[in-house]
């Protein structure tokens, strides 16, 4: 019999999808979009039951919890971790870079030269250790009002960067990641941070992904061309700290 969390887990992530697909049809798009489970705070146990729901994208915010939840995956549940794939989406320490590349399988919060470096220097490392290893996919974090406190790179300076990253060997450059500002209409700044990534693909043509969105603002963001959504609160309920 099914436990009580698979069942809870299973519900939001039909209401999620629902939701996504209302979206996409509300703006007339018949792509898809991938829904990445935010697992912030909650249980390893959680992500196995969503991967046996069939969530192919988790997500996670903080580095050493990441890891040790890769590795727990790995060890208990092998065929399981198989099928996952890990999305770093918080900010990243530039002296934890290289640990990131190691495990990650995308990364959505690169704000700076420095985090791109340790990203390549780690995944370098992982390729020689690992067979069927390859390049690290890699998303500039946008800080759409200049608030970098908050994470993400100033727009005056996204193109240095995405040049920057563009020629790491180890790293592909698949697109731009934004959180809206605080304050004003989601609908707003997504339309302000799609025409910021219209004009990174002209100068990097294979950087598609547009990492836009998270539980309380999705429509919006499926209206202004996201093809990542970043749901947690949503599917996993609060977030049991303490």
């Amino acid at each position: 019999m099914t436990d009580p969390r698979t069942r809870e887990l299973s519900e939001r992530l039909a209401e999620a999808r629902g939701r996504l697909d209302a979206a996409l049809a509300a703006a007339g798009r018949t792509d898809e979009v991938d829904l990445v489970v935010v697992t912030k705070f909650h249980p390893v146990a959680d992500v196995a039951r969503l991967a046996r729901l069939g969530v192919r994208d988790i997500g996670e915010n903080r580095v050493q919890e990441a890891a040790a939840k890769v590795a727990d995956l790995a060890a208990t549940e092998p065929a399981l971790a198989a099928g996952v794939r890990w999305n770093m989406i918080g900010h990243i320490q530039s002296n934890k870079a290289a640990a990131v590349a190691g495990w990650a399988d995308r990364v959505h919060s690169v704000d700076s030269v420095k985090v791109a470096d340790g990203l390549e220097r780690g995944r370098a490392r992982a390729e020689g250790e690992r067979d069927g290893v390859g390049p690290l996919p890699v998303l500039l974090q946008l800080s759409l009002d200049g608030d970098t406190s908050r994470g993400g790179v100033d727009r005056g300076d996204l193109p240095a960067l995405a040049d920057h990253v563009a020629g790491l060997a180890h790293l592909r450059l698949a697109g731009l990641m934004v959180v809206p500002p605080l304050e004003g209409d989601p609908a707003s700044h997504f339309a302000d941070a799609a025409g910021v990534r219209e004009a990174l693909r002209r100068d990097h043509p294979a950087a598609v992904e547009f990492s836009a969105g998270m539980s309380g603002d999705l429509e919006a963001a499926i209206g202004a061309g996201s093809t990542c959504v970043r749901v947690g609160t949503a599917i996993l309920g609060p977030r049991p700290v303490g």
